[in-house]
């Protein structure tokens, strides 16, 4: 299945910012299928990993560490407009090489569309992860996921076996969506719900 790596990542980037503008008041501490994580870290890492992601391209490091994400970014009407302010910079740094057939990541060298794919597999996972945090009727679709098959297969078992950052496969039915499929791979049980109060 060939696939448009920047529609990908336009496509998950606006998943993100739908997701946590519906982020409640008061939930911007709860827990997240990422079990160490609130739903500040999950942002805050989310945000990091895509300045992380482009750093070769525009010699910026991200703005700290996104494997120990503060509990501190702006909530509410703030996070978006941040969020949204750093998610363009970062859709404008991979533009500034489209075409180009190898690309400085973090992974390694890779051409610019899979890495815009690879950049959209992280937002669309973790805007995931802050919806079923928060209770919101906002899934990660089967459409979407099924574009995300090709950067996961590249990139998800390297990143674990390597760095441990994903965690262990979940198994999920064979009948399963793509959806599903995806967030198994990615360590991520597909019924995770927040623990109850």
């Amino acid at each position: 299945m060939s696939v448009d790596g920047f529609a990908l990542l336009a496509g998950a980037h606006e998943y993100l910012l739908t997701v946590v503008r519906g982020v409640p008041e008061g939930a911007w501490g709860v827990p997240t299928p990422c079990s160490e994580w609130t739903v500040r870290q999950v942002l805050n890492h989310a945000r990091l990993d895509q300045q992380a992601l482009v750093m070769q391209i525009t010699g910026e490091p991200p703005a700290g560490d996104p494997f120990d994400p503060a509990d501190v970014p702006a909530d509410g009407d703030d996070a978006v407009a941040e969020l949204a302010a750093l998610l363009e910079g970062a859709a404008k740094a991979w533009e500034s090489v489209r075409g180009a057939e190898s690309v400085p990541t973090p992974m390694g060298p890779m051409p610019a569309a899979a890495g815009a794919a690879v950049a959209a597999l992280d937002a669309a996972v973790h805007a995931w992860d802050i919806a079923r945090a928060t209770g919101q009727d906002l899934p990660l679709t089967d459409s979407l996921a099924e574009g995300l098959e090709s950067p996961a297969a590249r990139i998800v078992d390297f990143v674990r076996d390597n760095f441990g950052k994903f965690g262990p496969v979940v198994e999920v039915p064979a009948d399963a969506g793509p959806a599903a499929k995806l967030l198994g791979f990615t360590g991520r049980d597909p019924q995770w719900a927040p623990p109850a109060a």
